[in-house]
């Protein structure tokens, strides 16, 4: 397929997901909707995440604190500006953080990159906690306005839709582009002409506005919001380890990673939470020793690849069981012997 013919195929998948999760709401149960507003979050967020680390291959740990900006903004706003202005004013102020704190950070790559934005955002957690001690006399807001059910699930749907939208609009732009170019070399790309500075900067302010619009939304789902909820860093490490099980290279990956990581949280995590982190680890070790594309590079091939290996792996265990591979290893060592002799 072409490029014309791949671009509607992702808009039809995107356009039968919508319709899907717009009539969820009029036939399921309270307990399937809360799910599903759970899963659309983390799709958005592992999207967005994927689209400016995936490409780039800079791994941000700083999603939570994007998230936690986008939350206190709406607690601060909500009875003031309408909703839809919460949102926006969380998506734009966890942008400008997000600015402010790629120029200082972005020059750095791999593990020095991982720590600081993981440190960034401890720093924001405690600056806030500190703030509300000192200026407010408590830690944590009752939110006194709070949307009903529809109207917060069908923002975040919204909002995970067009997510994904931009990541099928952005990939094959200019941008897009550059992003890839950055990922896989980014000295070349400087020598081709690429401001690698001023790109790396928008795209990390990209994924930090879908972050703060997304906490916005959802911090009315708890009605009671305090910095260790909002910004939590298992929110910003779930949504890594959705990116790169499901494949941060690939547009439908984060989707099928966050429906499966959605109804394995609700399943698993409020019961059995140890099995659930046990099988969290577990499908990231299986991702990066057998599936380093993620869930969404499953083909046909793969199975097949893993069938032959599985064989050739139990062939081997039976021949040495059965003594087959000393048998061999002992003539090949009298074979040797016969060529060294004549």
């Amino acid at each position: 397929m072409n490029s014309r013919q791949f671009l509607i195929r992702d808009l039809l998948v995107l356009f039968g997901f919508t319709g899907w999760c717009i009539a969820l709401p009029g036939f399921a149960s309270e307990f399937v909707v809360s799910m599903a507003l759970t899963c659309l979050m983390y799709v958005a967020l592992s999207s967005s995440w994927a689209l400016f680390c995936g490409t780039t291959r800079y791994l941000s740990l700083a999603t939570s604190a994007f998230f936690g900006i986008g939350a206190y903004t709406s607690a601060l706003l909500l009875e003031t500006v309408p909703w839809v202005q919460a949102i926006a004013l969380g998506a734009l102020i966890a942008a400008a953080v997000a600015v402010v704190m790629g120029a200082a950070v972005l020059h750095l790559r791999g593990t020095y990159f991982a720590v600081l934005t993981f440190g960034m955002t401890e720093l924001i957690r405690h600056a806030i906690s500190y703030f509300e001690k000192s200026v407010t006399g408590t830690v944590g807001r009752v939110l006194m306005v709070v949307p009903d059910r529809d109207t917060i699930y069908f923002t975040v749907l919204t909002l995970a839709v067009v997510t994904v939208a931009l990541s099928i609009g952005i990939r094959g732009t200019r941008f897009g582009l550059a992003m890839l170019g950055i990922g896989a070399d980014e000295q070349r790309a400087q020598t081709l002409g690429v401001n690698t500075r001023l790109v790396k900067i928008a795209g990390f302010a990209l994924t930090a506005a879908v972050a703060g619009a997304v906490g916005a939304a959802m911090s009315v789902r708890w009605t009671y919001i305090d910095p260790h909820t909002v910004f939590n860093p298992f929110i910003g490490f779930q949504t890594v380890l959705i990116a790169l099980i499901g494949g941060a290279m690939t547009l439908w990956g984060p989707l099928i990673a966050a429906i499966v990581f959605s109804v394995l949280a609700e399943t698993l995590r409020l019961q059995v939470p140890q099995i659930y982190m046990m099988s969290l680890g577990l499908l990231l070790i299986l991702s990066v020793l057998y599936l380093p594309g993620g869930l969404a590079s499953l083909r046909t091939e793969t199975f097949r690849a893993w069938r032959d290996s599985f064989k050739l792996w139990w062939k081997d265990i039976r021949d040495d069981l059965s003594g087959e591979t000393k048998r061999k290893k002992q003539r090949e060592k009298e074979q040797r012997e016969r060529r060294h002799v004549y």
